[in-house]
């Protein structure tokens, strides 16, 4: 397979995959993700096989520790890491969450930046140190959050703030605007169709667990249920067809069950006609 741009249906890249994988890489995924931090530290059979893939297939790379909005000082050579990282294996596109994880230590969770100006100043800042050091432009993804400490904006104004005031680009995440809108009551296309189209790179679509008919919980552990499909097919009709990428974390099933969701995301994006998607220049 020859590297293109990005385009098509993706599928996060897991360790334990590779097995299934490997020689025969399926031609059934247009790219794969992969987060730094599980990869960064691994030597020899581990860096052998993704160099197999990234030789070949189209990459993105989806961090889980940048912690953009911590109050602690940003980690400039783990930043410095993850620019050696995207460089080794010619990845363009780094994104990371709009949240943070650490703060006097690691937490090991993703924790809800609190929604006030600021706080946007704040990202804004760390954002563009991130950027000057990895020279590629980073995508924040709209994350899900069950708290929200010290709100002085919603969470639409504060996205799209930090968006605009840091010329960061996004990845949509439509599973978390699913969640997000039963936790905290609003409109999910509402929300949606808010976001700028022109910063959309790509989106990420997973399952979640059903705590309580008001509760959902952001797993990447399940299926994805139908009512967010039907939110994926209505990004699409506002925002135009973009790269989207299925997410499994754990509980992951045979390769040959996650392809079946795989090609249900290409069947939605091709109820759209190919002529009359807008050509996407990111600002």
């Amino acid at each position: 397979m020859e590297k293109k741009n990005l385009a098509g249906v993706g599928l996060g890249l897991r360790r334990e995959m590779l097995d299934q994988l490997l020689p025969e890489i399926p031609d059934a995924v247009d790219f794969w993700e992969v987060a730094p931090e599980n990869w960064i530290p691994m030597g020899g059979r581990f860096q052998k096989n993704l160099q197999q893939f990234t030789t070949t297939q189209n990459f993105v790379s989806h961090g889980l520790s940048l912690s953009i909005g911590s109050p602690d000082p940003l980690d400039v050579d783990f930043v410095k890491q993850v620019k050696t990282f995207l460089d080794q294996h010619d990845i363009l596109y780094y994104s990371e969450h709009l949240s943070y994880c650490s703060g006097q230590g690691h937490m090991y969770d993703l924790m809800p930046i609190p929604f006030t100006e600021e706080a946007v100043k704040h990202v804004v800042n760390r954002v563009q140190q991130v950027q000057d050091i990895i020279e590629r432009p980073l995508l924040l993804e709209n994350v899900s959050y069950y708290a929200a400490p010290g709100q002085e904006m919603s969470e639409q104004e504060f996205t799209l703030s930090v968006l605009q005031e840091s010329g960061c680009l996004m990845l949509l995440d439509i599973n978390n605007i699913y969640v997000n809108s039963i936790n905290h009551q609003y409109d999910a296309e509402a929300f949606l169709a808010a976001m700028p189209s022109n910063k959309i790179v790509y989106g990420h679509i997973a399952g979640h667990f059903d705590e309580a008919d008001d509760l959902k919980v952001d797993t990447h552990g399940a299926d994805v249920i139908e009512p967010v499909w039907q939110l994926l097919q209505k990004a699409y009709e506002i925002h135009g067809v973009f790269p989207t990428l299925l997410e499994r974390d754990f509980n992951i099933p045979p390769i040959r069950e996650l392809l079946l969701e795989v090609e249900k995301i290409r069947q939605i994006q091709q109820l759209f006609d190919k002529s009359q998607q807008p050509q996407r220049q990111f600002v």
